[in-house]
């Protein structure tokens, strides 16, 4: 039943004609259901990625998962088998994209995923090579926000995470680091996506009155956990991972969110980022252009998918090089160029690919940001 809602977009971007593609590339989001925060901008990029590559016309088709993960194997292989594309860019949420994995490496379609855990990618496998990220690992931004905690002279840490891939990952990696830190994770909880009360954790993690509590939850279900904890009476430190960065969650939240600190892209503070900053042009041109046709300002999960395309641009000349689009040889050719990236900025930091790091963002990926008076501020 959930399959018959993909939607098929009509926006196919390079060309009129299906006869005239000479690049197929799909597109899977959840432009609707719980993840629609985070698919509705990753939605409408599609409309702002390369036109041309090289000599050759780039078609998409865009599908809608209605963030079931179900669905997202099903759009997938849809796109595989009737569309025969080249690539897949999607699915938006963690959950669908570890869903599909075995099918695109069945298929031996690479995959550019713009979600948040590292799980996708590591620890590298024969069906995750054909994956690869376009956010930054948690383990880069989990090491930030230790630091930080280092510095505050925090020891004692709650987490509430996702009952997902997204938050699994996350207290495994908070885990490692805060033990190699001197830091001890007092309480633990997790939740559902959907769930509309969390009293019941709040208490729990009130109740052993950590200093700190980190958050890791992605797009709009990164707030409730917070604002139980405020509305509960909890004033220590809040953290928030990068699945938070979207004015959506400075605005649900409100007051209560005041003072989170979390490591995230720079987009959320570009005007106050360095013009060196190899990243800021490239967001900058991402940001005006998606106003530009929208009227609004994109969140950063779109820029997810905007870099899925320059990442697709700067491999898809190499692999033309050694075959044909619609052939197996081709996608084996463009799974090997986009694992051989070197320097490649992105709306989101700089890209080195490698046989065993399948995101390849360095410290130049996230900046330490606090919410000010409702606003995103760098962390000085």
């Amino acid at each position: 039943m959930m399959f018959k809602k993909l939607l098929l977009s009509t926006s196919l971007i390079a060309i009129a004609t299906y006869a005239q593609a000479d690049i197929t590339i799909g597109v899977v989001t959840s432009s609707s259901g719980p993840v629609a925060m985070v698919g509705i901008p990753q939605k409408n990029t599609v409309a702002l990625l390369p036109k041309k590559i090289g000599n050759e016309n780039v078609r998409y088709i865009s599908l809608d998962d209605a963030s079931d993960p179900t669905a997202s194997v099903k759009a997938v292989e849809k796109l595989i088998k009737e569309n025969k594309v080249d690539a897949i860019i999607g699915p938006s949420g963690s959950p669908n994209a570890s869903a599909v994995i075995g099918t695109i490496a069945k298929a031996k379609v690479p995959l550019l995923a713009p979600v948040g855990t590292s799980s996708i990618v590591m620890p590298m496998t024969d069906q995750k090579k054909w994956v690869f990220k376009t956010t930054q690992n948690d383990e880069i931004i989990a090491e930030a926000l230790v630091q930080d905690m280092v510095k505050r002279k925090i020891t004692t840490l709650g987490f509430i995470g996702t009952a997902d891939p997204y938050g699994e990952n996350w207290g495994k990696v908070l885990a490692n680091l805060a033990k190699k830190n001197g830091i001890k994770i007092v309480a633990q909880e997790s939740f559902q996506r959907q769930d509309t009360s969390l009293t019941g954790q709040a208490l729990k993690l009130i109740s052993k009155k950590p200093q700190a509590i980190l958050v890791a939850a992605p797009g709009s279900s990164a707030v409730p956990p917070q604002t139980a904890l405020y509305d509960r009476g909890y004033r220590g430190q809040i953290y928030q991972t990068h699945g938070a960065a979207l004015d959506q969650y400075l605005k649900m939240g409100g007051k209560k969110v005041e003072n989170t600190i979390l490591a995230a892209s720079l987009m959320l503070v570009l005007n106050e980022v360095s013009n060196t900053h190899p990243s800021k042009k490239i967001a900058t041109k991402y940001i005006n252009d998606y106003k530009a046709k929208y009227k609004q300002t994109p969140a950063t999960f779109g820029a997810n998918v905007y870099d899925a395309g320059i990442l697709l641009e700067k491999a898809v000349p190499t692999a033309l090089k050694k075959a044909k689009p619609g052939t197996v040889q081709f996608r084996e050719a463009l799974r090997d160029a986009l694992e051989s990236t070197k320097e490649v900025a992105g709306t989101q930091g700089v890209y080195n690919m490698s046989p065993s790091d399948h995101s390849g963002f360095d410290k130049r990926g996230r900046e330490m940001i606090i919410v000010k008076n409702g606003q995103w501020k760098l962390l000085k």
